[in-house]
């Protein structure tokens, strides 16, 4: 009995032992674990920053590579985009028309007219704000010349360095009654012709890059010009009678072409009526030639024509010297439109 108990004794004791041991065994495992997910935190944590450290030394290493930004802000990468950019002002309705088909179908030239397109002759014209602000990014200004852009001091003492182009060059000028130069040349087709040659030669000399396009769009234009020449000729060589009355002196050039004589005009300065001794003499001049038409312009009121054709039975057309229409790209053939109706009323006031 003494023995069993001490056995049993012994064996609870021994299995205590063992689960005690058991435990200590579990405790070290533990800290076993916690002990390496320390170690591979740390090491987890080593890799990391030598990553971020070698992703920082690459990103360095590369951005020396690459070459140094130039300090150009928005406005002058702006600038630079559109330096072949070429800006073209005209001064008024007709050199507008020339100058549009001249510069058809180039798309860095831009043409603005500088007046309205209804301003008409630019007779006594004075600049407006709006006109001196639309010359600031001008590379050209364009104008007919021969007196008719009489401020042209006034541009060129505000952009002196501005490039004008004076289509006028090379046309034979007319004087008129007070002995000023007639500024009308461009109502002479021939004249025109000149000045779309002049605006073509220009302009190739400002911008080589489109020579060969200003060239070939003034040479369809100049042969347009020319059958519409050829073929006024021919019909006005039919008329019965060659006197004209006109409204005021935009027609010598058209007159000397076509082989017409002007018997008298009705206002020498547009906008201003005649004088009753004005309107008197053109009345005589009108009875005497026995002339049976008086030509208006759609421009200006024809009070003064009609009051003419009540005292004298003449009849009132109207003749056009393409002075205004609409400035848009639309407007590309409208001198000849215009002219060609011209050569038409002629025939029917004219026989």
């Amino acid at each position: 009995m003494r023995k069993k108990i001490k056995t049993n004794m012994y064996t609870y004791a021994n299995t205590n032992i063992d689960m005690n041991t058991n435990s200590d065994m579990n405790t070290h495992k533990d800290m076993d674990w916690n002990i390496n997910i320390n170690l591979k935190t740390k090491i987890n944590s080593r890799k990391l920053i030598s990553l971020l450290l070698a992703i920082i030394l690459l990103t360095f290493a590369l951005s020396s590579c690459r070459p140094p930004k130039t300090n150009v802000s928005s406005s002058e990468n702006s600038q630079a985009n559109s330096s072949n950019n070429l800006t073209i002002v005209t001064s008024f309705y007709p050199v507008y028309v020339n100058v549009i088909n001249v510069t058809n179908g180039i798309s860095n030239v831009k043409v603005i007219n500088m007046t309205s397109a209804q301003t008409g002759c630019l007779h006594d014209y004075q600049l407006k704000p709006q006109d001196v602000k639309s010359l600031e990014k001008a590379d050209a200004f364009v104008i007919n010349g021969a007196g008719m852009e009489s401020f042209i001091s006034d541009i060129l003492s505000q952009r002196p360095g501005l490039k004008v182009i004076d289509t006028s060059k090379g046309v034979s000028t007319l004087k008129d009654s007070d002995g000023s130069i007639n500024p009308h040349v461009w109502v002479s087709i021939s004249n025109a012709m000149i000045q779309v040659k002049t605006i073509a030669d220009e302009l190739s000399l400002l911008d080589p890059a489109n020579a060969i396009e200003y060239k070939k769009n003034s040479s369809l234009y100049l042969s347009k010009l020319n059958t519409l020449r050829t073929s006024a000729q021919s019909e006005l060589s039919k008329l019965k009678t060659r006197d004209i009355i006109t409204f005021h002196e935009a027609f010598p050039y058209f007159a000397k072409e076509f082989n017409l004589n002007i018997l008298a005009v009705i206002e020498r300065e547009p906008g201003s009526a005649p004088t009753a001794k004005e309107l008197e003499e053109t009345i005589s001049i009108v009875k005497a030639s026995k002339a049976k038409a008086l030509f208006a312009e759609p421009q200006y009121t024809s009070k003064a024509a009609l009051t003419i054709a009540q005292a004298t039975g003449a009849k009132v057309y109207i003749l056009d010297p393409v002075v205004t229409g609409d400035a848009t790209l639309d407007a590309i053939d409208n001198y000849i439109i215009v002219m060609r109706k011209n050569v038409q009323t002629l025939k029917e006031a004219l026989g």
